[in-house]
């Protein structure tokens, strides 16, 4: 697995963590999901370098990005992006986002349409109702349990999310995704993800309309779909009539299916069906 430079960035006001794979070709900026952190993308982006530049960020709030009391929603995140991209001297790039960074990428596609070449979503992005939404969150909830609890040592928070039904089989790229956001507390370790900023921020995601975003997105767009769901197949993250939608309304999109992973496999597990999609796509 390739390890990657750590650099730090400016964004709207925040101090932003940034992941580097060193590489030669297109530039892909990567957007993590709603609890997750830049390591996430330690799998793809081993694939992917050096043949091209990858960078991950931690959003605000996250990982070893600053952690302002209050900022936590779409608005914020894009400003984050603009501004990250600017004290860098990164131009545009293609954007990659996985899960709440599929919609944090579509909608800077379209408020940013000459900094993105392209747009990868990878499970995410899709217009949910009510009743999915609360069931995806369902889905993640022990995911979102861990944030805010206290372990005795590093080796007891592993072995907790080792339990985890979603995240199997267990990998040394995810057990360096979970040491990554550890620190210690009076002899103890928690995640370092405050569950107040996280609640701040499923709120303001419930708010937006994702679809109206669509029709504005100008540049190519691939969509990756995990096939399995999380606990069940009532929390697929991207249901086949709102992928439908996706592919319609988005002008120039293609879906590429990956078969037998979940939200979280399609991330942090091996799969060449994935990797030749991406690739295949980046070479358009």
């Amino acid at each position: 697995m390739a390890e990657p430079i750590m650099k730090k960035a400016r964004g709207n006001g925040v101090e932003i963590q940034l992941a580097i794979w060193e590489g030669m070709g297109k530039e892909i900026l990567c957007l993590h999901g709603i609890t997750a952190n830049c390591r996430c993308w330690d799998v793809i982006a081993s694939v992917l370098s050096p043949k091209y530049r990858v960078l991950a960020m931690d959003l605000r709030g996250r990982g070893l990005s600053e952690k302002p009391p209050t900022g936590y929603s779409l608005k914020h995140h894009l400003r984050d992006i603009n501004c990250i991209m600017d004290d860098i001297g990164l131009e545009q790039a293609t954007i990659m986002g996985h899960s709440l960074g599929a919609f944090i990428a579509l909608a800077f596609g379209a408020q940013y349409p000459e900094r993105v070449g392209h747009i990868i979503l990878v499970d995410g992005g899709g217009n949910l109702s009510e009743e999915q939404m609360d069931k995806v969150f369902e889905g993640i909830k022990p995911s979102l349990n861990r944030l805010g609890k206290a372990f005795p040592s590093s080796d007891a928070y592993l072995e907790a999310m080792k339990q985890a039904p979603y995240i199997q089989p267990w990998s040394p790229a995810i057990e360096t995704y979970y040491r990554y956001e550890l620190e210690n507390l009076d002899g103890k370790v928690r995640c370092n993800i405050r569950p107040e900023h996280i609640e701040e921020e499923a709120k303001n995601i419930r708010k937006v309309e994702i679809s109206t975003f669509y029709p504005k997105v100008s540049c190519n767009v691939l969509v990756l779909r995990a096939t399995e769901g999380l606990l069940s197949q009532d929390d697929i993250l991207l249901p086949e009539e709102v992928m439908e939608r996706m592919i319609k309304e988005i002008p120039d999109a293609g879906r590429v299916d990956i078969t037998g992973l979940n939200h979280y496999g399609i991330i942090f597990q091996p799969n060449d069906e994935r990797d030749r999609a991406i690739q295949a796509f980046l070479e358009k």
